[in-house]
């Protein structure tokens, strides 16, 4: 069984930063692609930003140039660096990995989420 465990949100004033931890464990053999999502309410969940195994990085447009997202390989853990945070930016924040576990069985897995707030 494999987990996703998130950290790192709150409340911040508009151009603030936060900084968001997940960390993966259990029996994971690889890991090949970890992300984070975001849901605000009434809204669908969205594609904020992904790190693949090798370091490539992809990101949503509306936060290219705010947000930085990094890997360590070595811990399972990805992180979400939020620079100048803008009130659009609330939302339940939400990990997600491609997991492949020792009995080399591939699953997409999700964290619990954290909400991150941004007031004006």
């Amino acid at each position: 069984q494999v987990q996703l465990v998130e950290s790192g949100g709150g409340l911040v004033q508009a151009g603030g930063s936060l900084r968001l931890s997940c960390a993966a464990s259990g029996s994971i053999f690889s890991i090949s692609a970890m992300g984070w999502y975001r849901q605000a309410p009434g809204k669908q969940r969205e594609l904020v930003g992904i790190i693949i195994s090798g370091g490539s990085t992809n990101y949503a447009d509306s936060v290219k140039g705010r947000f930085t997202i990094s890997r360590d390989n070595a811990k399972n853990t990805v992180y979400l660096q939020m620079n100048s945070l803008k009130p659009e930016d609330t939302a339940v924040y939400y990990c997600n990995a491609v997991v492949t576990t020792r009995l080399l069985r591939e699953y997409t897995i999700w964290g619990q989420g954290t909400q991150v707030t941004v007031s004006s």
